[in-house]
């Protein structure tokens, strides 16, 4: 769900309805050139034209993960997803084939391509993209961007509410409630959330320090070097006490405007998107989770912030047992 100025705002062709049958992601680069927006096309020998660095999504991993892992693997970059762009879809010879993209922005590296998927790579102008693009679906993320870019939405920054992965049931648990560790299928979901996170690699973390909170960020904090600060206030009991401090704690995620992950309990939830759906406008608050339990163990919920107004959420399930 986004309040993007997306155009068109649904980048589909008419396919009667029909499913995809095949996925992939990738994004769009882009960077900022004497106040004109550039962006990053690469050449694929084996069509003879020019595309968005993009591949098919592999099994175990999210569509996020497909985006930065193909980007790296046709363009040699690694990026830091930014605002969703619209999916378009097209008939290909398996079916449908849908692919999702995102801007990301790109400044220091000097691109590298494979050879193979991709053997040349160009910075250009919007409109020059426009000349170049074989495919002319490829057009309408180019048009969300340029949107962006003219709504000065481009420069955003990443939230990320994650809900705990599964612990142990509490009725075979006896000691302290705090002390509730991973399940073994919590502990799974906490390796595949550390990919997932790396997609938009927050440097903050704010936790719950109850264990099964801190177990789920853990092997993120190890792959990353980000700081974590636990917080008393985002445990369940507290929360039952004093709401209030969990509304305040998200409030201050805003102040530094990078990119950040809190993580905390299901019952703490609703509390949180109370206090986020304030930095919303009415179709994105309506996209919120409402119902019990919210979200999945282990699921990321993601919102692109602009200042400290919310523009779009995503939400992304990393593991399924």
């Amino acid at each position: 769900m986004t309040d993007l100025p997306l155009s068109p705002e649904s980048s589909t062709v008419d396919v009667g309805g029909q499913l995809p049958t095949v996925l992939a992601a990738g994004a769009l680069c882009w960077r900022i050139r004497k106040k004109q927006l550039w962006v990053l096309l690469i050449h694929r020998p084996r069509y003879d034209d020019w595309s968005w660095p993009k591949g098919k999504h592999d099994p175990g991993e999210t569509i996020p993960e497909t985006a930065v892992r193909e980007v790296w693997e046709e363009a040699g970059v690694k990026v830091t997803l930014g605002i969703p762009l619209p999916s378009i879809d097209y008939p290909v010879a398996a079916g449908l084939k849908r692919v999702y993209y995102w801007a990301a922005e790109l400044e220091d590296q000097k691109p590298q391509p494979d050879g193979k998927e991709a053997d040349d790579v160009l910075w250009c102008t919007v409109e020059r993209a426009r000349e170049l693009l074989s495919n002319p679906t490829d057009i309408e993320p180019l048009d969300a961007l340029e949107n962006a870019h003219r709504a000065k939405l481009l420069d955003s920054w990443t939230l990320l509410v994650l809900r705990h992965a599964k612990a142990k049931p509490r009725s075979s648990w006896t000691r302290a409630e705090g002390d509730r560790p991973l399940a073994a299928t919590g502990q799974r979901q906490a390796a595949a959330v550390k990919r997932l996170l790396m997609a938009w690699q927050p440097d903050r973390v704010v936790s719950s320090p109850w264990l099964r909170c801190v177990a789920t960020i853990s092997p993120y904090l190890k792959a990353s070097k980000s700081k974590v600060k636990l917080l008393e206030a985002l445990t369940e009991a507290s929360h039952r006490r004093k709401p209030g401090k969990v509304q305040a704690t998200v409030e201050g995620l805003f102040d530094k405007r990078k990119a950040v992950v809190l993580c905390t309990h299901r019952p703490v939830l609703p509390t949180v998107f109370k206090q986020l759906g304030a930095h919303m406008n009415s179709a994105l608050r309506s996209a919120l989770p409402v119902q019990d339990p919210y979200l999945s163990p282990g699921e990321v919920l993601v919102c692109q912030v602009v200042g400290d107004r919310v523009i779009s959420v995503e939400r992304f399930r990393p593991f399924e047992d």
